[in-house]
């Protein structure tokens, strides 16, 4: 036994959570003493921000306000109405996808309530595969609702907040940093905090009914991280669709053929572009990384439960992976007070440090943490199951596993960061080629994209090989869940980035002056290379997860070993190497198919509104922002289809070994279309964003806004946009997803998959 006591242990995790918890409220509260519109003067505050801009800006600042209230109030509408209408279509995705779960698992045993001998532990009997129906099919709604809150409240609070960044950036770029950086650590924790809470509580209620049988109890509740992946596969991809084919839209006509900047308020599709950074990198964004983070802890529960610590029913043991979640957010906490509380960023040059240096941090703090963690929890020594055989392992060989997940996130991070930061070679060298015009800059970007996939892939290799040889399986779900264990950090810093960019589109919307629009945009260039980290990490950890799961799956499914060299399965990877582009193919045509209907929108309101160009009569928004809408929410059925029905019908046609097959061919693929689509199109976009800040001779050399090489950087930007805020950041879902509901439907597959091959 560890050292803690199982009493101890069920009243951490829940303290852990509700500390996240209380923290997010703090941070909002925080937030929300920037007042916004002209109506809060009551508090002193406001009249103290504007005798300061005064004295700073020369203008009257209260007609800006009231114009930044109003912009505002439009992103936010526009962002509500539209995941009011997606989660309509996916609450009713929700309730037939549950059915299909309850009847799949039901039938493996032909419906019947009587007990049945356990599968692992021979001997003991296990609660009917009834009750594993039911029991996953409510695990499974409470993943996808959790993950649509997650989403849902991630973006309620970037709306909140993109305007009180901007007010804050008249009073200095370091107070409009703190104020963006806030309002994703609100997100960051009750994001990681909620997520660990409803696992927790589900373990706990599920027991009730399951007792001693932990086989069954943890099998039902990878349930959860079949619905946490489920709704972020059509947030990504809806919110994905929706974001590009507005700002595709905006930028082809707006930039490039009217001449007028980026979130000019004349342009017709400016707030669809503002509400998609919101629906798009926000709520989508919140609802991946709580598909990974869920996924990964009932990858390794599952395991856990079928090893040792299950048998023997060592709660506090088989906690360990909520217990190294609830540590995470205490180590995350940490870390946000040193961007928000220790060190003040007085110049825009300190931005991009600050914010590296919060992931530095975190994972120095959580490698300590998990030592901490490792010693007081889990016994010395204890087996861990290991395809039909027990595997000894001692508790510092975990302490390893989590930490070169951990460290492998950090590696990832850093990567990225050297491949789409326009401080670096790589970036630059992209920026350069635009002298030639956009084909060379396409041809570097597509270069750059390729390489930037070397470094992270080996390190993905090298904590699979540490993890899986000193613990099975199970190292490998625990790596997953280190590389995950910082995820409020990681998300804050994610989310920030979004809202700077919303912030800077106020700016410019709402009139103000050009020092503060030169903020904003400093703001957001280091949040597209933070983006691109978060991407990086989301990449990483799905990789690891969906092997944690593959490894489960084959568990279940009760296959000893999987042969490559057999056409069974031989098959099965190419078909499953061939998803991502399929996927890619699906998800790129609709956001270019939805650019070409907004591009005709604009161009028709352009040509046949009087007055629109001199700025005398405002353009009609929302016509816009319903093309966005109805054709994110048209266009992603397909693709989502696509990767719900592939393991379903892999697993009962062709079986468990093809299935297999599928699983190991989409992740050895994905992984490289998923990283080289989001680095590529992170590269574009910096290296437009360096052409137009002009900070060096050499960008002041290709620009200014408006020449040919800037005109150039903006098609590869524009050609970027789908490959790195749908295709790539979508691809980690598909693999992830695919790995988690063949894990879910193993009984069923393993009892009555595979009818062709009987049939031939």
């Amino acid at each position: 036994m560890g050292a803690l006591s199982e009493t101890l242990t069920q009243f951490l995790i829940p303290v852990a959570a509700l500390v996240g918890i209380g923290f997010a409220l703090l941070q909002w509260f925080l937030v929300s003493r920037v007042k916004v519109s002209s109506h809060d003067s009551s508090n002193g505050y406001k009249a103290k921000l504007i005798e300061a801009d005064e004295q700073e800006e020369g203008i009257d600042n209260i007609e800006v306000s009231i114009k930044c209230a109003e912009i505002q109030h439009a992103i936010s509408v526009g962002a509500t109405s539209f995941l009011y209408t997606e989660y309509k279509y996916l609450g009713i995705f929700m309730g037939v996808f549950a059915v299909i779960i309850f009847l799949f698992l039901g039938s493996v045993k032909g419906f019947s309530t009587k007990s049945e001998p356990c599968t692992y532990n021979q001997g003991n009997t296990c609660k009917p595969a009834l009750a594993n129906a039911a029991f996953s099919t409510i695990a499974f709604l409470l993943g996808a609702l959790t993950s649509v809150l997650s989403g849902f409240l991630g973006m309620k609070i970037a709306t909140y907040a993109n305007a009180r960044t901007t007010l804050e950036a008249r009073r200095g770029v370091g107070k409009a940093f703190i104020i963006a950086f806030r309002s994703g650590a609100v997100m960051g924790f009750l994001l990681a905090a909620n997520g660990l809470l409803v696992l927790y509580v589900s373990i706990n209620l599920f027991k009730l009914y399951y007792g001693d049988d932990w086989e069954g109890l943890y099998e039902s509740i990878t349930g959860y991280g079949l619905g946490g992946s489920s709704m972020a596969l059509f947030g990504r991809v809806g919110g994905g669709i929706y974001t590009k084919a507005a700002d595709v839209g905006a930028d082809l006509v707006g930039k490039v053929e009217k001449n007028i900047p980026e979130d000019d308020p004349r342009n017709p599709a400016v707030i669809a572009d503002n509400v998609g950074d919101n629906v798009g990198d926000i709520a989508g964004m919140g609802s991946d990384l709580f598909g990974s983070y869920a996924e990964s802890s009932c990858a390794a529960l599952f395991v856990a439960s079928i090893s040792s610590f299950g048998i023997d029913h060592d709660f506090t043991a088989m906690s360990y992976p909520l217990i190294i979640s609830s540590m995470g957010i205490v180590v995350c906490l940490i870390t946000t007070l040193f961007a928000t509380d220790m060190f003040e960023i007085k110049s825009v040059s300190e931005i991009e440090p600050s914010l590296k240096r919060q992931l530095v941090i975190s994972t120095v703090l959580m490698t300590a943490g998990i030592a901490v963690v490792s010693f007081l929890a889990l016994p010395s020594e204890f087996t861990l199951f290991d395809f039909g055989t027990e595997k000894l392992v001692k508790n510092w060989h975990l302490f390893f596993c989590v930490a070169i997940g951990l460290w492998a996130g950090l590696v990832i991070g850093y990567v990225t960061e050297y491949y789409t930061s326009n401080a670096y070679s790589p970036v630059q060298d992209v920026a350069d080629s635009c002298r030639t015009g956009a084909a060379t800059n396409v041809i570097f970007g597509l270069a750059l994209g390729y390489k930037s996939v070397i470094i992270p892939i080996f390190a993905i290799a090298t904590s699979i090989y540490v993890s899986f040889r000193l613990a099975a399986m199970y190292g490998i779900a625990m790596a997953a869940l280190g590389m995950l264990s910082t995820i409020a950090t990681g998300l804050a810093i994610d989310a920030y980035g979004p809202i700077s960019d919303n912030a800077g589109g106020i700016a410019e919307m709402a009139g103000m002056s050009h020092s503060i629009r030169e903020r904003t945009d400093a703001l957001d260039a280091a949040g597209n290379t933070t983006a691109a980290i978060g991407k990086g990490f989301a990449i990483g950890s799905a990789a690891l997860v969906s092997l944690a799961l593959f490894g489960a799956y084959v568990s279940r499914a009760g296959i000893k070993s999987v042969d490559v060299l057999a056409p069974k399965v031989f098959i099965g990877l190419i078909v499953g190497a061939m998803l991502p582009y399929w996927f890619s193919a699906m998800t790129m045509k609709s956001v270019g198919s939805a650019a070409l209907k907004m591009v005709e929108e604009v161009r028709r309101q352009f040509n046949s509104i009087p007055g629109l160009m001199e700025g005398t009569t405002k353009p009609d928004y929302a016509n816009c922002v319903k093309i966005s809408t109805d054709a994110s929410l048209r266009e992603m059925i397909p693709p989502g289809a696509l990767v719900m029905l592939t393991p379903l019908i892999a697993g009962t046609l062709f079986g468990v070994e093809t299935l297999a097959g599928v699983l190991a061919g989409s992740l050895v693929s994905g992984v490289q279309v998923a990283i080289s689509a989001s680095n590529t199109g992170g590269a574009w976009d910096n290296a437009k964003k360096y052409i137009e800040a002009g900070a060096s001779e050499h960008a002041k050399s290709l620009g200014p806004k408006g020449s040919d090489c800037h005109k150039a950087a903006v098609i590869g930007d524009t050609i970027g946009d789908p490959l790195k805020d749908t295709s790539g950041p979508s691809l980690n879902i598909l693999i992830k997803l695919m790995a988690v509901e063949s894990l879910v439907f193993a009984p069923f597959f393993a009892a009555h998959g595979g009818l062709l091959f009987k049939v031939l």
